[in-house]
């Protein structure tokens, strides 16, 4: 039962009590009396009776005035009592609770308070041996910190589902620059903890670097790695080299002492280089180099052309002069394109598409794999040579065998593939072999020149593509005697990999600038997101200052700032903070606010370029704001004009505050962090109040969970039943 429903029941108890043995006396004697007497006694109370209902009526006011400032006093001051307490236990160890009220309830928030300076010098205590304790770890941690974000090659950390858990500064530098609209909030919406690899790298590119890393995990290789280079959307060559995040089983029970160790992958290390200048610097390089030789193939035939007419003896002085300078200028001009050659690439490295070496047989069993699972067709082996290794991009190798393969299938209505691996020399012949019809040298150069295309799945590259990026050749060959024919592609062999003891590499750690190593074990997958724990869920907390506070009636939005929260960690370094022209006037009201000038916000991008970079930004994670109804009205109305919409939970710190400290006067956000202990820095800038909010929601985690609210279905369903979840915009 409620405190206000035992108020009302109090006032009517106390109603009866205070009017009930005057009516009861009354109807008494009126029933006792005979008629006669009844009309006297009547004569002699009824003047006395308006006298005793004032009294009754005044002395009920009294009863329930009193009544109201006990219930004030102690009913609802031990309420706010108990809020405090709750408070200075978890939220904000500094807060103490006012002495107020009677004399009762003051001796009881002083005999708190004594125990809460108690209970703070024992933990201070406590604190202080643990700090001295870290300290030599933590010095040691900022020095391997110091040498990561100094690497010159970027680096990145994924969990086995594609979620980030580090990177370092040059990663994220890299990463902004491969942005969509690098100018908006800095271009940081790709990079982030917790963030999927997948808004980079393709997936079917990263699975199937996983798969050759798991190749060679079995075969018992001390440093299994995979390179591959890729396109970004934003057109740009990144060449990636992939190692595996290895854990180390001990095996368990009776006899396991002298068993090895199994080794399982549980993430994946990205090494990137942007290669898309090196690539850029060759295709230049190439081309002058054509320009070089046909060029020069013309002025050698004018030369040679000349110098046959000189051995003429009868010709004219005239004539052999012309010739002569015919000659000169053409190896002068010759001599002119090989120096601008020359100068031009005199600094040049020469960039390559890079290839792996890997095992033959386990490009082939990659193969096998491919054409099985994708297109459902039986695949043997005929003859493979254990001992080969090759020098190939396996990726787009394999994509183009498996086209052939669904070609093939598809045309031809072929059963069964067979594989040959053989050596040739420095190369490798690798055949994929069938039975049926003859084909025609016409149809294999159509599939060689035509873009892959693999059921749902195309690439813009050709078979002759990948076949030229290997310097290697493909030609179609028959075996009559066997009814048989099969496609050979000549690869350029490796020399076998020297596998190094795995005790011979250094083993280290080292603490980037950002990392969180809890999400090793988080998956999206584990649970739906409504039933997870608010501490394991990713949010979005933004802020939005607007021209007015109208958003039906045209006020625009001026400025976003948002930052994230992960694993229950605030992530400042991974903020979003940008300017927008609204193209509207700003209320005077509004500028007062938040301080900005129509000045700052000439020649910002307009909304519609912005709220992609923040629809990206907040991708796959949960809102968060303080009056959320206010700044989600803003999104809402632009959602037919940019086609984005924001439909992910949201949750409102202020609805959150009023859940747990329903008692309190205000919940204003300067209200709820003066409350919680927080320190306001930057309020009224979009990103300032979206840290402070964030801080606030951090702080009312831990306050929810003491009154069985954990999950994020449980704090939205405690939030819509409070008053404030009527308000609209």
């Amino acid at each position: 039962m409620s405190a206000r429903t035992r108020f009302a029941l109090a006032v009517v108890v106390l109603g009866l009590l205070m009017t009930g043995p005057f009516v009861l006396t009354a109807l008494i004697v009126w029933l006792e009396t005979h008629d006669e007497g009844r009309q006297q006694l009547t004569e002699v109370l009824l003047p006395h009776l308006g006298i005793g209902t004032m009294l009754t009526i005044v002395g009920f006011a009294a009863g329930v005035g009193v009544l109201r400032i006990l219930f004030r006093q102690y009913v609802q001051g031990l309420l706010r009592m108990a809020e405090n307490l709750r408070l200075m236990l978890g939220a904000n160890r500094g807060f103490r609770v006012q002495p107020e009220g009677p004399p009762e309830v003051r001796m009881l928030a002083s005999a708190a308070n004594e125990l809460a300076s108690q209970r703070d010098e024992i933990l201070a205590d406590v604190e202080a041996q643990i700090a001295r304790a870290k300290d030599s770890v933590e010095q040691e941690k900022n020095r391997l910190a110091a040498l990561m974000s100094e690497l010159t090659q970027s680096v990145v950390v994924c969990n086995l589902d594609g979620r980030i858990l580090l990177y370092n500064n040059r990663a994220r530098m890299q990463f902004r620059a491969l942005s969509d609209a690098p100018g908006v909030a800095g271009g940081g919406e790709l990079i982030g903890l917790g963030r999927s690899i997948y808004a980079v790298f393709e997936r079917n590119l990263i699975a199937h670097a996983l798969e050759t890393i798991q190749q060679r995990l079995r075969r018992g290789a001390a440093q299994p790695q995979a390179n591959f280079v890729t396109t970004t959307r934003a057109g740009q060559l990144l060449r990636v080299q992939m190692a595996p995040v290895l854990s180390v089983a001990k095996p368990q029970g009776e006899g396991a002492a002298g068993e090895e160790a199994e080794r399982t992958q549980t993430g994946f290390i990205l090494m990137l280089d942007n290669i898309t200048r090196n690539f850029e610097t060759e295709s230049r390089r190439d081309q002058m180099l054509h320009n070089l030789t046909e060029g020069n193939r013309a002025a050698l035939a004018n030369v040679r052309a000349a110098a046959e007419m000189l051995e003429y003896g009868d010709l004219p002085d005239d004539m052999r002069d012309r010739f002569r300078r015919v000659i000169r200028d053409e190896v002068q001009g010759m001599s002119q394109r090989l120096n601008e050659t020359a100068e031009a690439f005199a600094d040049s490295l020469k960039a390559r598409w890079p290839l792996e070496e890997m095992l033959g047989a386990d490009l082939v069993a990659a193969v096998q794999r491919r054409i099985e699972q994708r297109i459902e067709l039986r695949t043997k082996l005929e003859e493979i040579d254990e001992n080969l290794w090759v020098k190939v991009d396996s990726f787009s190798l394999i994509q183009a065998l498996t086209y052939l393969a669904s070609r093939l299938s598809d045309e031809f209505e072929v059963r069964e593939v067979r594989f040959r691996l053989t050596a040739a020399g420095r190369l490798v012949h690798l055949d994929l072999i069938w039975s049926g019809q003859a084909m025609s040298t016409e149809t294999v150069m159509s599939w060689e020149l035509e873009p892959m295309r693999i059921e749902d799945e195309s690439s813009p590259l050709t078979v002759r593509d990948v076949i030229d990026r290997h310097d290697g050749e493909m030609w179609l060959e028959r075996e009559k005697v066997r009814h048989r024919a099969f496609f050979r592609v000549l690869l350029p062999a490796a020399v076998p990999q020297e596998q190094a003891e795995a005790e011979l590499f250094l083993r280290g750690e080292s603490r980037p600038e950002y990392y969180d190593f809890d999400l090793f074990a988080w998956s999206e997958k584990s649970h739906g997101i409504e039933d997870r724990p608010l501490t394991e869920l990713v949010f979005t907390v933004f802020d939005t200052e607007t021209t007015g506070l109208n958003p039906s009636q045209g006020d625009e939005i001026i400025q976003i700032g948002a930052t994230r929260i992960l694993n229950g960690k605030l992530l400042r370094n991974e903020s979003f903070e940008q300017l927008i022209d609204p193209r509207r006037p700003l209320a005077a009201a509004s500028a007062e606010i938040h301080g900005i000038t129509e000045e700052m916000l000439k020649g910002q991008p307009a909304i519609d370029t912005v709220l992609p970079a923040f629809h990206a930004f907040a991708a796959d994670t949960v809102l968060i704001a303080h009056n959320a109804a206010f700044d989600m009205r803003f999104l809402q109305l632009k959602e037919e004009a940019t086609g984005l919409r924001f439909d992910q939970p949201v949750l409102d710190t202020l609805l959150l505050s009023a859940v747990v400290h329903p008692n309190q006067e205000s919940h204003r956000l300067e209200a709820i962090a003066e409350r919680l202990g927080l320190t306001i820095v930057g309020r009224h800038t979009a990103l300032g109040d979206a840290i402070v909010t964030a801080e606030v929601f951090l702080k009312l985690v831990p306050l929810l969970a003491d009154k069985g609210i954990r999950t994020l279905r449980e704090a939205r369903e405690a939030a819509e039943q409070t008053y404030y979840a009527r308000i609209k915009y």
